[in-house]
Formats: C-alpha cells, sequence, structure tokens
C-alpha cells in the first residue's frame, strides 16, 4: 500500500503485455513414469501418490528441474538447506536414501542415480 505513480503502473502492465507469448511457468515437472505437480505440491509414479516431506519435496523438485544433470553434494546443500558451507554432515546422504526409498523401491527403473565421486543424477537412463 506504498503510494505509487500511476504512470509507472502503466508502465509496468506495458512491460508485462510485451514479453514474449507462450512465456509461461513450468507446474508440472515429469522424468519418465514420475511427475511433481509445484503447484498442488502432488508426486505421482507410475500413476501411484508419493508421500513425500517438505525437504524431500524440495529436494526432488532440484532433481528434476536439473534432470539428466549431475548435481554436486554442494549444490544441494545451497539450493535445498541454504547451507552456503560444506559441514561434514550426511542429510544429503540421508534425504537422498529416504527419497530413493519413496521413488524408486518397486519400480524396475531406477530414477535416481548415484554418480560416484560427485554426486547425483535423476535420469531415467542407467
Amino acid at each position: 500500500m506504498k503510494p505509487f505513480s500511476f504512470a509507472e503502473l502503466l508502465a509496468r502492465v506495458a512491460a508485462l503485455g510485451r514479453r514474449r507469448p507462450g512465456f509461461a511457468i513450468e507446474t508440472v515437472l515429469a522424468v519418465a513414469d514420475l511427475e511433481v505437480n509445484l503447484l498442488a505440491r502432488t508426486v505421482t509414479r507410475a500413476g501411484g501418490a508419493v508421500e513425500l516431506l517438505p525437504r524431500e519435496f524440495l529436494l526432488l523438485e532440484y532433481l528434476l528441474k536439473n534432470a539428466g544433470q549431475t548435481v554436486t553434494r554442494t549444490m544441494l546443500l545451497e539450493k535445498v538447506w541454504d547451507v552456503h558451507f560444506d559441514p561434514n554432515t550426511t542429510v544429503v546422504e540421508t534425504h537422498i536414501s529416504r527419497l530413493r526409498s519413496k521413488i524408486d523401491r518397486g519400480h524396475v527403473v531406477p530414477l535416481i542415480h548415484t554418480v560416484r565421486g560427485v554426486g547425483y543424477m535423476l535420469s531415467a537412463a542407467n
């Protein structure tokens, strides 16, 4: 409710109108049979619901946004836990293990892979 200039408001609305068509925020992320709805905060794998804790959801979201790319432990600590130094903790490994048990258990094709000495990758390829 700060005072504002009506001319500035019109300029901002006009700028939004000039954005390229088709500019949309991605609300559903998917790899293979795994689907995450970011608005509803739901996760399904092969049509079945997967219940995740809030931090597990953030971890899966980050892995999905970087699907097919290796993400390091440090990247996960910074983006998911907002820790900007490398404490000697196993929090990433613990959460990846829990996430694997919820996402990959009972499925023929695992989606969460360890890249030895580097980090983790979410991919349908082995």
